[in-house]
């Protein structure tokens, strides 16, 4: 609010200095910069990518959503320098969510009920066998992988049911044998953008708390789970096949780097240590784990392990904020002993966004089983520190890919990860508005806890506009033509 007062007494300023002028000066005019294209050629632009190229928010994908999609408002932008028609695989509703053969498949969206995110009451009206016959001018996919863009039946109905194919991808797909790369260069885009190509790579071994593998070395991805981390190599031959593909079919382009999903508020809204209690609860939790901790005193002296493994497994609560207890699969194997693979979270844990409703509940009612505290978390509760540093070694390797293919086929380039990190850290400003990761109120990230709002999609166009002024010479930033944040919601009323 200073900022903004200040500028309104600059303005004012102004104002009276020009008023004050002597009557032979024009004084200070506002000049119209023409919009220019550069070497760029808008006429055909096709957007490929995932979830965010989609417009998918709130945990859903919905028209309102879709309407703010970051490349159909490229396309709004693109629109004043020659743009052409930009298509969209629009859902039927503003509720959001899918049914296969009339039975659900994907929930509607989340709105906000005044205390927290909440599945918006409704029912799904997009049904993925009303197939939509593509090729639309958005190619984003919720969901897909790198290597699902060049997977033949991707978008096959019959593999829906398990997991073979992608829904959305379905609705679109030119038939059922199409890939969503031969659907994109098919339609020869004069222009094109590659985004979030990478980000499932990791994103849904993160979500799951590191329950998938990390493939790392494999380097056949028919044999992956739905959430392991893809191998760097697969994902950089993948990707190359893909940038050139869009190129050889006449495309100039831009394409993002993948941002360490770990910075989104998914994994950094609920504390490591969110258990209160008082002294005498923390004592009598301590002597439930008494024997536990005994034996880790055993295991070390017949040389199991060390004594910092000793003093990272051991259990202990006191009065005050407590870090919740956790299974850690990379421990050293005790079982043999008898022991389980228990410790106490740190900060470098990531509790997981649905972990808030779990942690603290009860097993059967009973009152001396509180998850997270006498019961620890599962796996797929937590992302460990391990399981984290897996996640963003990949992800480096990944973007080290994308930099590359930037570079060599002469491609515009926006650091979505640079981006993500500013606005995780310091705040990203954006018009009068400073966009943060904070669930909920920051701005830039929607309640699903991964996916941006429709404010924070209108930033990221405005990121790949800035991006393509400096490849291709147009002037998107200085003739105005760039999306404005009160043009968009952060937030969507449940009554949409």
């Amino acid at each position: 609010m200073k900022a903004k007062y200040i500028w309104f007494v600059l303005m004012g300023c102004i104002g009276f200095v020009a008023c004050e002028s002597d009557d032979d000066t024009d004084g200070d005019m506002v000049v119209d910069i023409p919009l220019d294209a550069g070497t760029a050629d808008f006429s055909n632009f096709v957007a490929l990518g995932a979830s965010f190229t989609a417009g998918f928010t709130d945990g859903a994908l919905f028209i309102a959503t879709q309407e703010s999609s970051f490349p159909n408002i490229l396309a709004s932008q693109m629109a004043g320098a020659g743009g052409g028609e930009f298509t969209q695989p629009f859902t039927n509703d503003n509720i959001g969510g899918l049914t296969l053969a009339g039975t659900q498949i994907a929930n509607p969206r989340l709105f906000f009920n005044g205390s927290g995110p909440a599945v918006l009451p409704g029912v799904p009206t997009t049904e993925v066998s009303n197939i939509q016959a593509g090729p639309y001018n958005n190619m984003g996919v919720p969901g897909a992988k790198s290597f699902h863009l060049i997977a033949p039946g991707y978008g096959n109905i019959q593999g829906v049911a398990t997991g073979a194919s992608n829904p959305y991808f379905v609705r679109m797909a030119s038939n059922p044998n199409a890939t969503m790369l031969a659907d994109a260069t098919a339609q020869g885009a004069t222009f094109f953008s590659i985004s979030e190509i990478g980000g499932n790579d990791v994103l849904s071994y993160a979500t799951t708390g590191g329950s998938g593998v990390d493939q790392t070395g494999n380097f056949d991805p028919s044999t992956y789970g739905p959430n392991d981390i893809t191998d760097p190599t697969v994902f950089g031959v993948t990707a190359e096949a893909i940038v050139a593909g869009m190129v050889n079919a006449g495309g100039q382009g831009v394409i993002a780097n993948v941002p360490y999903v770990t910075s989104l508020p998914y994994f950094t809204t609920v504390p490591h240590n969110p258990v209160p209690l008082d002294a005498a609860t923390a004592a009598l939790v301590n002597g439930g784990y008494a024997d536990y901790n005994g034996g880790l005193a055993l295991a070390q002296a017949g040389g199991l392990i060390t004594a910092d493994e000793v003093i990272a497994r051991t259990i202990a609560f006191a009065e005050g904020n407590n870090a919740v207890v956790i299974v850690d699969e990379d421990l050293t194997d005790l079982s043999g002993l008898g022991l389980p693979s228990y410790r106490q979270a740190t900060a470098d844990d990531l509790p997981t966004l649905p972990s808030s409703a779990f942690i603290g509940t009860l097993v059967d009612g009973n009152p001396l089983l509180i998850n997270g505290v006498t019961v620890p978390l599962a796996d797929n509760w937590v992302l460990t520190s391990t399981e984290t540093a897996a996640v963003i070694a990949a992800t480096d390797q990944y973007n080290v890919a994308i930099e590359g293919l930037a570079s060599n086929f002469d491609l515009a380039f926006v650091d979505l990860k640079g981006i993500l990190q500013q606005a995780s850290t310091s705040g990203y400003v954006f018009d009068e508005f400073l966009m943060t990761t904070d669930l909920v109120f920051g701005g830039l990230v929607s309640l699903d806890g991964v996916h941006l709002t429709a404010r924070g999609y209108a930033l990221m166009a405005n990121e790949f506009l800035a991006a393509i002024d400096a490849t291709y010479g147009s002037n998107f930033v200085a003739s105005g033509n760039l999306a404005k944040a009160n043009d968009f919601p952060v937030a969507f009323s449940p009554e949409l």
